[in-house]
């Protein structure tokens, strides 16, 4: 584990609570941090905004906070006498957008005139041209955004002035001010090997108007205003290369992009970098945006192809790609409830939240806390339940209500359809109730169905194309 530096600071997550001095609880996956005397006193110190500090203890308890999730790194402002700053260069790959890529270019002079950039031309139709200053590099055919990214990499590090971070930015997005210079400053910490902004999505002037609503308030590469450690399974699994700053010599590292990956290298290059050790970063408070698809079959296609990247990312990661994460007590306590016995989900659930607070052995008020969180989490376990069926297990699920409504007791029908009800429109009223947008609750709820489904499709095309069913299997 590499040590934070002594000059950042921590902000604590929302969801970390402390209820003695010296126990800390938070974190995805739930964890119990029990700390020294000293550790305590340096907790103590950085709630109230005092530096990380010397010392290789500092360092290292800082950066266990911070790879845990009960913590994210504020990184300084650099200072007269600081560390000299990073060298970045701008790769862009582009295939049939020159709209698109003058857009990109033209923000990049205005937050990053300083930053080489870097245009590969992935085998357009009438090849794009480029302003001055800008390197434009052409290759034929077309192999991909990936294969595109790796050549433009080499040659970005070719010459006497290799970048230490290489900045992935596709043609269409709009970095906003300061946040490339924000992404850099990530890389002061020498644990980091990626870090990402937050994208938004915006739509254009052809953009249907119903579709530009969504995806402005919807978009899949929007991963949230929390900041967070990116790591399979964590709140944030994975960042786009939409924008994507990336240390060089950890992207050398991992041999760079999977090129026999056509959708979903971004997802399989952050998963191998976290493997290997380094941290990646998801900092929203810094902003870049996407162009959203102006058609609804471009919208669809999108979808279908993300699930379709679902079978060859759980070829090279296993269980990583898992539709869901969940306890087993959850998952049961549950199932128990949609086949029509909520006393017995119930119960389990109960039993778990007392298993669970035993790990506080004799300190009740820690043991209160446990209890809470683990019933808060089986109550919330509902939500990527919902989320599962709807985005990978329809089918099974579909066959397994049918089969209630054939065999099942009346008490067991009628849970079957409620939890049926519940699965196909729930997750979408919620998402209403909760955002708020310009659309009403019945649209945006089919918005949200058709964007799961499609999803869905592509996800079952993947598994019968590997003939696999890994990307379906869940994980415990």
């Amino acid at each position: 584990m590499v040590p934070l530096p002594a000059d950042f600071t921590l902000a604590f997550a929302a969801t970390c609570r402390r209820p003695r001095p010296e126990v800390l609880i938070g974190g995805a996956p739930l964890r119990v941090l029990r700390l020294s005397s000293a550790g305590a006193r340096l907790l103590d110190g950085w709630v109230e905004g005092q530096p990380v500090g010397p010392g290789p203890g500092a360092g290292l308890l800082a950066a266990r906070l911070v790879d845990g999730g009960l913590a994210v790194p504020v990184v300084p402002p650099a200072g007269p006498g600081g560390p000299d700053p990073l060298v970045g260069a701008v790769v862009i790959p582009v295939r049939d957008d020159p709209s698109g890529l003058g857009t990109t270019l033209a923000a990049l002079r205005s937050c990053a005139p300083e930053l080489a950039v870097h245009v590969v031309d992935d085998g357009s139709h009438r090849p794009v041209e480029t302003p001055a200053g800008v390197r434009l590099h052409r290759r034929s055919p077309s192999a991909g955004p990936g294969p595109s990214r790796n050549l433009g990499v080499r040659l970005a590090s070719a010459g006497g002035s290799a970048p230490d971070v290489i900045v992935f930015v596709d043609a269409g997005c709009i970095p906003h001010p300061g946040c490339l210079a924000a992404l850099l400053a990530q890389f002061r910490d020498p644990g980091v090997g990626a870090a990402a902004p937050r994208i938004t999505s915006r739509a254009g002037p052809g953009t249907r108007r119903g579709l530009a609503r969504y995806e402005t308030a919807h978009s899949p590469l929007d991963l949230g205003p929390e900041p967070a450690p990116v790591r399979p399974g964590g709140p944030v699994p994975f960042v786009p290369t939409a924008v994507l700053a990336v240390r060089a010599s950890a992207l050398a590292g991992v041999g760079g992009f999977d090129e026999g990956l056509r959708f979903g290298e971004d997802v399989d290059l952050v998963w191998r970098l976290h493997r290997a050790g380094w941290r990646v970063r998801y900092d929203p408070a810094v902003t870049a945006s996407h162009p959203a698809r102006d058609t609804y079959r471009a919208w669809l296609r999108q979808r279908f192809d993300y699930g379709r990247s679902a079978s060859p990312l759980a070829a090279r990661h296993g269980r990583d790609v898992a539709p869901l994460r969940v306890s087993p007590w959850s998952a049961t306590a549950w199932g128990c409830a949609a086949a029509g016995r909520p006393l017995a989900g119930a119960a389990l659930a109960a039993g778990a939240a007392q298993v669970l607070s035993r790990r506080a052995g004799a300190d009740r008020v820690v043991a209160g806390d446990l209890r809470r969180l683990a019933l808060g989490g089986t109550a919330r376990a509902a939500v990527p339940l919902a989320d599962a069926v709807r985005r990978a297990w329809l089918p099974p699920a579909a066959a397994a209500l049918a089969l209630t409504r054939r065999y099942g007791d009346r008490r067991a029908r009628f849970a079957g359809a409620a939890a049926a009800v519940s699965v196909l429109i729930g997750p979408g009223w919620a998402d209403w109730a909760a955002r708020r947008p310009a659309t009403g609750p019945l649209r945006w709820t089919a918005w949200r169905l058709a964007d799961d489904l499609a999803y869905q499709a592509g996800v079952w095309a993947g598994v019968a194309e590997a003939r696999s069913a890994a990307a379906l299997l869940p994980r415990w």
